[in-house]
């Protein structure tokens, strides 16, 4: 284990026993140094590290802390390994997507709201008038975290983000078949929204499945193609 290792699980484990608890400043430098027995260097290296996992946050003039733990906030940071993922990685990932975005429509179509559907129902008419492919994506992305938040539970919330942000770099949307494949997302949009608006648990959640492995389907059909394209070039 090199140094930087011993000081980045040091720190973790006093962190995870709850000795350093969140927005707690953590020791002086020297203190951990010599407690960890490491170097100033790995020592920092370290933080760093955690800070990019956002488990610390260095606040300037001040110190450094714990950071608040909220899970959402930690996973979120999942973002930095997921966006290494290749398209049979994003694949496997997208299984899961698929379960729990049934989850959140079904809990979105037991908590949603008159405002909630009016919201869901206004991002699809834009989707639907724009001809902009990165603007789609946009709205794409903010009706299903809309849906997410409806759902009540932010860790979820905030995964199916970072899901989606991975999902969201293949541009199917640019491809020749692209209007076309618009057309169909922009159908299930609708067929989802009108299930939670209806309050129907069940449909939404079928809903919501199907839509996620149509995205799959396409991946599958037209990514492999397009990367052929560029390896060759």
């Amino acid at each position: 284990m090199s140094a930087v290792e011993k000081a980045f699980h040091g720190l973790r484990h006093m962190i995870a026993t709850g000795r350093l608890g969140p927005g707690e400043r953590i020791p002086p430098e020297g203190e951990l140094c010599e407690e960890l027995s490491v170097s100033r260097g790995s020592l920092r290296e370290a933080v760093r590290m955690l800070a990019a996992l956002g488990v610390i946050e260095p606040r300037h003039g001040s110190g450094t802390y714990v950071s608040r733990l909220r899970p959402q906030d930690v996973i979120g940071s999942l973002a930095l390994t997921l966006e290494l993922l290749p398209l049979p990685g994003l694949l496997e990932v997208s299984e899961i997507r698929r379960v729990l975005e049934a989850h959140v429509a079904a809990q979105a179509a037991a908590r949603c709201t008159p405002e909630t559907v009016r919201t869901l129902f206004s991002l699809i008419e834009e989707m639907e008038a724009t001809d902009d492919p990165t603007q789609a994506s946009e709205l794409d992305h903010r009706f299903h975290a809309e849906i997410a938040q409806i759902g009540g539970n932010p860790t979820l919330a905030s995964l199916l983000s970072v899901f989606r942000a991975r999902s969201r770099k293949y541009q199917v949307f640019t491809l020749p078949e692209g209007p076309r494949l618009r057309g169909k997302s922009d159908e299930d949009h609708r067929v989802l929204a009108t299930a939670i608006a209806d309050r129907d648990p069940v449909a939404a959640a079928g809903a919501a499945q199907a839509h996620v492995a149509q995205t799959e389907r396409w991946l599958r059909t037209f990514m492999p193609a397009v990367q052929e394209d560029d390896d060759a070039g």
